[in-house]
């Protein structure tokens, strides 16, 4: 016990409540041992003050009706067709390989891929064709991240081409506050295989060493680019043999450019076992350098292709062993982000339901409000609506990436869309469930 003084009178008080001054107020006197005024004992009534009390969300990701909100009973039935052939695996795999080969034989399908798969998944073919898929997320509360989804075509042309046409989104989000966010990959902007060989350490060449001054040149103006339009921008994470360079050239621009504010987002793909320690140690240096940490965290994209490549080239796989081991490894870093507030904006790309939910009880533990600007929810267009409109409704920041680009280029980024769907464990299950919920909601509500 401590002893504390009120109006002259020794109290006694448990030390805890004397540190605890942010929650606890003494409010009230109660009783005095009037048999004993020299030893009066007192009471103290404590109030609990509310405004700095965690309290656990009131959010479900099961109400449908907030889910499915934005789709009208057609496009419900558009998506039950969608998702019901994604669970099909077989079906998946020769459906995008039938539609790669169509686009090569110049066979009318573009309309067809619209009203489907490009359609449910991608906002429209160029930044104009967005604007209505904006516009009904925005009613709903929910921004859009415009993702140029167009793979480079390995030359130098098409990387200034691919780097002109971000500029262009970022230009198109400045000023909206329903588009916080640019987006690019690097390898939209240069050679993958040059920057595997800066990896491993090899030399490069005259002609070698200009075009990556020129990946370094187009990555630090869409950075500058958002720095001087107040737009943030990601940086997504791609292979693990490319992605140091990656790195490297994330940090250089958080140092430029995140100084007051945080602009550059790098990504950290929590499926690498080793991911959780590069997050700290990248946090550790932005602290020793001065400069706000931007972290998007995600799970990855690349899981089978990274173990395919470390079995063929016999080097240990950069994987987490199994799904547990990446479940716990976001969380942790979702903890850490929150631990470190003030010093890490975060961005949770997550479609894990659990994942989410416990983001919104870190934000009430933390005794930060549902809307706080350091952090967003994120989640991909045509995908886990139950979570980014349920999460809006509640107040949350959240976002959504909307891919576009010309429906024959966007192809390869379809196709991985959907094999995704059907690697990842339930996905395309539980989204086809939902669907199916709510067309019955539906019915019943009508009858």
């Amino acid at each position: 016990m401590a002893t504390v003084f009120l109006n002259s009178n020794k109290v006694l008080v448990h030390p805890s409540i004397l540190f605890s001054k942010s929650i606890f107020s003494f409010q009230k006197l109660l009783q005095i041992n009037e048999q004993n005024p020299a030893h009066a004992v007192f009471l103290i009534y404590l109030s609990l003050d509310m405004r700095y009390m965690p309290v656990k969300p009131n959010i479900s990701f099961e109400n449908l009706e907030v889910a499915f909100a934005s789709k009208s009973d057609a496009e419900l039935r558009k998506m039950h067709l969608i998702f019901g052939t994604m669970n099909n695996n077989t079906l998946v795999s020769l459906g995008v390989k039938l539609a790669n080969l169509a686009f090569k034989l110049r066979l009318p399908i573009k309309g067809i891929m619209k009203k489907t798969m490009f359609g449910h998944f991608c906002g429209g073919e160029t930044i104009a064709d967005c604007q209505p898929t904006l516009d009904t997320l925005a009613k709903y509360h929910i921004r859009t991240i415009l993702d140029y989804s167009v793979e480079g075509e390995g030359n130098e042309e098409s990387f200034d081409a691919t780097k002109r046409e971000i500029l262009r989104t970022i230009e198109r989000s400045a000023g909206d506050g329903n588009m916080p966010f640019g987006v690019f990959k690097v390898t939209g902007l240069g050679d993958f295989e040059l920057m595997t060989k800066i990896q491993e350490g090899k030399k490069l060449d005259k002609k070698e060493q200009e075009a990556f001054e020129n990946i370094k040149s187009r990555v630090d103006e869409l950075c500058k680019k958002g720095f001087a339009s107040k737009t943030k921008v990601l940086v997504d994470a791609e292979e693990s043999w490319f992605q140091d360079v990656i790195d490297q050239m994330a940090y250089v621009a958080m140092e430029k450019y995140n100084r007051e504010n945080c602009i550059v987002y790098n990504t950290y793909q929590m499926y690498r076992h080793d991911m959780l320690d590069r997050l700290k140690d990248a946090h550790k240096t932005a602290l020793e350098k001065g400069y706000l940490l931007g972290a998007k965290l995600v799970r990855g994209a690349y899981m089978e292709k990274e173990r395919k490549r470390a079995l063929e080239m016999a080097y240990p796989s950069p994987i987490q062993p199994n799904k547990a081991a990446s479940d716990r490894d976001y969380d942790a870093a979702l903890r850490y982000c929150l631990e470190n507030k003030d010093s890490i904006h975060l961005v949770c790309g997550s479609h894990n339901e659990q994942s989410n939910k416990l983001l919104t009880e870190l934000i009430s533990l933390h005794g930060l409000q549902p809307a706080d600007e350091r952090i967003y929810f994120a989640q991909l267009y045509g995908m886990s609506d139950n979570i980014s409109f349920n999460l809006a409704k509640a107040g949350y920041n959240v976002a959504k990436y909307v891919p576009y680009g010309p429906v024959e280029k966007v192809m390869p980024y379809l196709g991985r869309r959907a094999e995704e769907n059907t690697s990842v464990s339930g996905q395309s299950s539980r989204e086809f469930d939902l669907i199916k919920r709510e067309i019955a909601r539906r019915k019943t509500a009508k009858s």
